[in-house]
């Protein structure tokens, strides 16, 4: 098989190529080569939207397209025919998207943004160190007997609950179904409102679907108890940004942090900038895919033997 390899990472698919399959290099950012349209296999990470409409138009002898990313939304609207199988990369980024998770889980009960720009004023902050030890607000400052409620239970919250549980919170779930997964309670989409009340920290890990747009919105937020804190490391489709900055800026919610935004890079003029109590990195908690080779050999050699994919989500 013709195999086409992105140039944005490094794959060892030497097993495929002793097997006689030719693995080819493509640049992410250009149109597939004429030479290469012939490619059974099409391997995807950090692709622009051009480069995968045109795959999907141009290359007719498709069988397979492996993206590494964790959610397949642009492979599944580039256009591809039905006749082939789309696979996602769910689970290689479990260990860094749980581990980037934690630590603005972390950094916003904690208020390491209050800190730092203490630090930056050259202030010992003194009003911090009173209310983090006062006994009415010091569990506004701990993990420990926090309510956590991760929302999209997949993967990911499988690799992230048992860090929060290590650190004293008790960790809902909330899905599609309810049930136990991963030895964690979890509660259906309908049950959400009767778990935000008596919610400490959200945690959104969904993905950018129709169903999820917006999810996170005013009702949402009203919800929750002005104390709470709100975290974001799934997808920025799935936040009303406006709804957030006003819960923000009208003090109803504590604090919030977000790795992912509608519109990436956030311009320059977004308001979230200067929200209060808001704490944003650059989509940093993934872009890292653990074990991309492994995947990929295993579901090209699965597709040569017409066994099933693992991760298929079309086709």
């Amino acid at each position: 098989m013709k195999i086409l390899v992105p140039d944005t990472i490094d794959l060892d698919l030497a097993h495929l190529t002793a097997a006689g399959d030719n693995a080819v290099v493509y640049a992410v950012d250009k149109l597939i080569p004429s030479e290469h349209r012939d490619a059974e296999v099409l391997v995807v990470w950090r692709n622009t939207t051009e480069n995968l409409t045109d795959a999907a138009r141009s290359m007719p002898t498709l069988k397979l397209v492996q993206t590494l990313a964790a959610g397949p939304d642009p492979v599944l609207a580039a256009g591809f025919a039905d006749s082939v199988a789309i696979t996602s990369g769910r689970s290689l980024h479990d260990g860094p998207v749980a581990e980037h998770a934690l630590a603005l889980v972390l950094a916003a009960t904690r208020r390491l943004d209050v800190l730092l720009e203490s630090q930056k004023a050259a202030t010992w902050n003194k009003p911090y160190n009173e209310a983090q030890s006062n006994p009415a607000t010091e569990q506004l400052y701990t993990l420990d007997g926090a309510n956590v409620t991760i929302w999209g239970f997949g993967s990911i919250a499988g690799r992230l609950a048992p860090l929060l549980t290590a650190l004293g919170a008790k960790v809902t779930g909330v899905a599609n179904s309810k049930g136990e997964r991963y030895g964690f309670p979890v509660v259906s989409t309908g049950e959400l409102p009767e778990v935000l009340g008596t919610t400490d920290v959200l945690i959104s890990i969904l993905p950018a679907t129709d169903e999820t747009t917006d999810a996170l919105n005013e009702d949402i937020l009203r919800a929750l108890p002005q104390t709470a804190i709100f975290v974001n490391v799934g997808r920025g489709a799935t936040v009303d940004e406006d709804a957030l900055l006003a819960a923000l800026q009208e003090g109803r919610l504590r604090a919030a942090a977000l790795d992912v935004t509608k519109v990436e890079p956030l311009p320059a003029d977004s308001k979230l900038w200067a929200a209060p109590n808001l704490i944003i990195t650059p989509h940093v908690a993934g872009n890292r895919p653990k074990g991309s080779a492994h995947l990929v050999t295993e579901n090209i050699s699965a597709l040569k033997d017409g066994k099933p994919l693992t991760n298929q989500v079309a086709g």
